[in-house]
């Protein structure tokens, strides 16, 4: 079925900026909503992002709402996170994930409702 492949992490100074990539094959990518979760070590995975299929609606976690926009290209079956104003708590493994059903705010939020998960990108955060 559907396969994600995340790129783009690495090192960055506080208030930094860095763009995340998520790569989609095997399925009808405009089928997805996409989102965006972050795991810090010794922590419970995080909401970040959401967007809807069409790109038309998006959801932010408040730790980053204001500095980080979710993004994505259907034609190119690609989604984005571009993190800016970085903070050293922003320091995580960062994961992409599709699910094919569609609700509100509280289907979006919930790890449990995405089906696929990319294999994870670090993303560290130096002051």
């Amino acid at each position: 079925q559907v396969q994600l492949v995340e790129s783009g992490g690495g090192l960055v100074q506080a208030g930094g900026s860095l763009t995340l990539s998520c790569a989609a094959s095997g399925v009808t990518f405009s089928a997805y909503a996409m989102g965006w979760f972050r795991q810090s070590q010794g922590k419970e995975r995080e909401f970040v992002a959401a967007i809807n299929r069409s790109g038309g609606t998006t959801y932010y976690g408040d730790s980053v709402i204001g500095r980080f926009t979710i993004s994505r290209d259907n034609a190119k079956s690609l989604v984005f996170l571009l993190m800016n104003s970085l903070k050293f708590e922003d320091t995580a493994v960062y994961y992409c994930a599709a699910t094919q059903s569609s609700s509100g705010r509280a289907y979006y939020t919930s790890d449990k409702d995405y089906s696929a998960w990319g294999q994870g990108t670090q993303v560290t955060v130096s002051s």
